[in-house]
């Protein structure tokens, strides 16, 4: 089974738009599975009609821990005191104990290690939740989705990824389209690897075309194969050549440029892909998919 991975430098360049109508797209010509891991902020699922209500079944995940004090064994010693490097150790001086904010504590055990009584343990906590359900254009979709005030995003991806394969090895399906987060943080990094090929949005500005730069050193850096891809190339088309220049001096394939519709919005607000919701924007994804068909990646 394939894997792309539909990422970009920059949020709200429309990622989720783009990843929403290949799917759909795809899902005519071949067996597919979604995965959505954008797990801060997933709306793959949105974007192909399906509200939280609407999934099969939603499922409670534990990929992180936090910090916890032991009172009794507690002597105060202030051992643990800026030992922490997410400030999430405070001191009560009523109590002359130690305090863990939840919100700041990463898991990551230094305090453990520091406290000479044994006072502290990590205990494991639900942290996010996975949802399985299966879109009306018949292909099924995989959702990640952290709990508000949690860490550990780049894990959950990796359990999003898997519970994916599972369903794509038990329906046989070919190719997995995963829709990644924004940005070069640890979700997006669990996203890519093991990707056969990365598709990257932007859009003609100059802070997009800087984190276009960002996210695309992240997958050389896996030595995965790219393709770029310009959202709303003509409100810019003169920063869209720039993009297009630098696509060809990297070597990078410029798999196509969508233009600006009111379109693209109505089809969000009615929760479709815009290819679903007008399809004379067919021809434009079709492009991107003949590009990626050449690159030999499909």
């Amino acid at each position: 089974m394939k894997s792309i991975t539909v990422l970009s430098g920059k949020g709200g360049v429309g990622k989720s738009m783009l990843a929403s109508s290949l799917a759909v797209l795809l899902a005519g010509e071949r067996k597919i599975v979604a995965a959505d891991c954008d797990v801060d902020a997933p709306n793959l699922g949105l974007s192909l009609g399906l509200n939280d209500d609407m999934y099969d079944t939603w499922k409670e995940i534990t990929t992180n821990k936090k910090a916890l004090l032991k009172k009794d064994l507690c002597t105060g010693c202030k051992e643990c005191l800026g030992i922490c490097a997410f400030g999430a150790i405070t001191w009560d001086k009523s109590l002359e104990k130690p305090v863990f904010n939840n919100l700041k504590c990463e898991g990551c055990g230094a305090c453990l290690i520091a406290c000479p009584n044994n006072a502290i343990k990590l205990e494991s906590v639900k942290n996010a939740k996975i949802g399985i359900g299966k879109t009306k254009y018949g292909f099924p979709i995989v959702t990640g989705q952290m709990k508000m005030g949690h860490s550990g995003s780049g894990k959950v991806v990796f359990y999003v990824k898997k519970k994916a394969q599972e369903i794509a090895q038990h329906e046989k399906s070919d190719l997995m389209l995963i829709d990644a987060a924004a940005g070069i943080g640890c979700p997006v990094i669990a996203s890519i690897q093991g990707s056969d090929y990365v598709i990257a949005v932007t859009e003609p500005t100059p802070s997009a075309l800087n984190d276009l730069k960002r996210a695309l050193s992240v997958v050389n850096h896996f030595g995965i194969r790219s393709g770029i891809v310009i959202n709303k190339f003509d409100l810019n088309e003169g920063f869209s050549k720039k993009i297009e220049k630098f696509s060809a001096a990297n070597g990078i394939r410029l798999l196509g440029k969508i233009p600006y519709s009111r379109k693209f919005v109505e089809a969000l607000v009615n929760l479709e892909p815009v290819v679903d919701y007008d399809k004379g924007f067919e021809t434009v994804f079709r492009r991107i998919l003949g590009g990626m068909e050449k690159a030999k990646s499909l």
